[in-house]
């Protein structure tokens, strides 16, 4: 099987769009499958036409879009296309599979068909949803609504599917696409990458003399990008309450994105209670968790978070961390509440306070539920378990199209 992956981004950029899509190309390779990839513009100015990454060869779309809303677009679709097609006729792929958003699905759909091949489209999230929460548009405006149809009409123009969670399904499904076309590849985890670091071994000791953590001071943490919709302004308000009752206790808040001005001014009369070392290296990640307490997912509710699966809560798991996390959909399809992790009202903050405290105070008697955590990500969430999916799809069509060509 040969499959040419059509992204986004990816690697360098840290993001958990970008680990994903490594994480798949991994284990496609595993399966014994040849992959390619090609990015598109939206990745950003690449030195050339190709860069290496990870050991891996990345296509990349590069163009110079006008900045105007529409004619950009526009232009990054017709760039992605053109390079596309170069990189299809030189590779020979038997599926075409491309990964939203909609900018992506749309010249593979057109170059798939200029050469009778079957296209594939994953879904990872709503393009118009992510957008209300970026403040670009609001929800059930005119912008919003013709892209929600776009994503619609990618979807059902796609030879298959594949979302990553049952609420992106479930979306789809209302909108009327056929329940047999949809199929779910979930978030999961690489557990050799992601091996327990012992929180008294010495690059953990050095990392937390690095951070200024003191001993005996509890640290609860959240790893990741920082959008509106995390919440990170709940936990901040949370370990304020937290020290105001006497709590030694530290927030970690590990990462980078739009949110971050924003949230340092909120932190700032805090002073070092709430510390950002910036965004971790892909391989020091199992060392910041060794340092973790607890992760804090406070998720505020909305569409977005309500049907989509984020993929923070696997890595915590696998590591060994508590996770405490809003009651949001997307976390409930991933957390039984006082088995695997634990779950407080989304956007509640006396309550997110509250849990906190109880689950420190419980610390040592955590073990059974991170053991059942494990156990989950060992059984259901690796992602060669997950994307043991991506095969009767792919073989079907792959098998009909090449039947069509002859």
């Amino acid at each position: 099987m040969r499959v040419l992956h059509v992204f986004d981004h990816s690697a360098p950029h840290q993001s958990g769009y970008a680990v994903r899509s490594l994480s798949i190309m991994a284990a496609q390779e595993r399966r014994g499958w040849t992959v390619a990839a090609l990015t598109s513009p939206r990745h950003g100015a690449a030195a050339g036409d190709e860069e290496i990454v990870e050991g891996r060869t990345f296509a990349r779309a590069n163009a110079r879009a006008p900045s105007a809303p529409v004619a950009r677009e526009m232009a990054e679709m017709r760039a992605t296309r053109a390079r596309l097609a170069e990189v299809a006729r030189a590779f020979g792929p038997d599926v075409i599979h491309a990964h939203s958003p909609v900018l992506t699905a749309f010249p593979a759909r057109a170059v798939a068909s200029s050469l009778g091949l079957p296209m594939t489209y994953e879904i990872r999230a709503f393009w118009e949803d992510a957008a209300v929460d970026h403040g670009t548009t609001r929800e059930g405006s005119i912008r919003y609504r013709v892209t929600r149809a776009l994503e619609t009409r990618a979807a059902r123009r796609a030879d298959h599917v594949f979302t990553i969670c049952d609420g992106l399904r479930s979306d789809l499904v209302a909108r009327g696409l056929p329940a047999e076309k949809i199929s779910i590849i979930p978030n999961a985890v690489d557990l050799q990458r992601l091996t327990p670091v012992d929180p008294t071994a010495a690059e953990a000791r050095s990392l937390r003399r690095r951070l200024g953590l003191h001993d005996g001071e509890r640290v609860v943490s959240f790893i990741g990008s920082f959008y509106a919709y995390e919440g990170l302004d709940l936990a901040i308000d949370a370990v304020r309450r937290l020290k105001e009752a006497g709590r030694n206790i530290r927030l970690m808040i590990v990462g980078a994105g739009p949110e971050e001005a924003n949230l340092k001014a909120r932190a700032e009369p805090l002073g070092a209670s709430v510390i950002f070392p910036g965004r971790a290296a892909l391989d020091d990640v199992p060392l910041f968790y060794a340092l973790t307490d607890l992760l804090i997912l406070p998720r505020k509710r909305m569409r977005l978070t309500e049907i989509v699966t984020p993929l923070k809560p696997l890595e915590a798991m696998a590591l060994g961390t508590p996770v405490l996390a809003a009651d949001v959909g997307g976390h409930q399809e991933l957390i039984r509440d006082g088995e695997t992790g634990f779950l407080f009202p989304a956007g509640d903050v006396d309550a997110l306070a509250r849990r906190i405290g109880e689950l420190l105070d419980a610390h040592d008697g955590l073990d059974a539920s991170k053991e059942r955590a494990r156990d989950f990500v060992e059984r259901e969430r690796t992602w060669d378990a997950a994307t043991a999916g991506y095969a009767a799809p792919f073989e079907r069509l792959a098998r009909k199209f090449r039947a069509a060509r002859q």
